[in-house]
């Protein structure tokens, strides 16, 4: 089994900063993609910024020039730095991963269970 874990959320003021972090761990042979996403109450879980196993980087356009998502391949962590944070920010962050597990097989994704971020004006 893989088990991913969020840390890091936690009440911030508008204009601050946050850094998440979500560590792998478990039956692990190789990470590929790592992503975050976040859903805000009443909304739909929508895509934050994800990277590859190389480092490769892509971000919600509401997020550009504000976070930045980094990893750390020999820890199965992924970063997200969040700055200058706004209330629309509010929402629980989720961590994903494709992982292909010890003894073979394709690439499975998985999600941690999220930590909550909340931003007051």
């Amino acid at each position: 089994q893989v088990q991913l874990v969020e840390s890091g959320g936690g009440l911030v003021q508008a204009g601050g900063s946050l850094r998440l972090s979500c560590v792998a761990s478990g039956s692990i042979f190789s990470i590929g993609a790592m992503a975050w996403y976040r859903q805000a109450p009443g909304k739909q879980r929508e895509f934050v910024a994800a990277t590859g196993s190389a480092g490769t980087t892509n971000y919600a356009d509401s997020v550009k020039g504000r976070f930045t998502i980094s990893r750390d391949n020999a820890k199965n962590a992924v970063y997200l730095q969040m700055n200058s944070l706004k209330p629309e920010d509010t929402a629980v962050f989720f961590c994903n991963a494709y992982v292909i597990q010890t003894g073979g097989g394709s690439y499975r994704g998985y999600w941690g269970q999220g930590t909550q971020v909340t931003v007051s004006s």
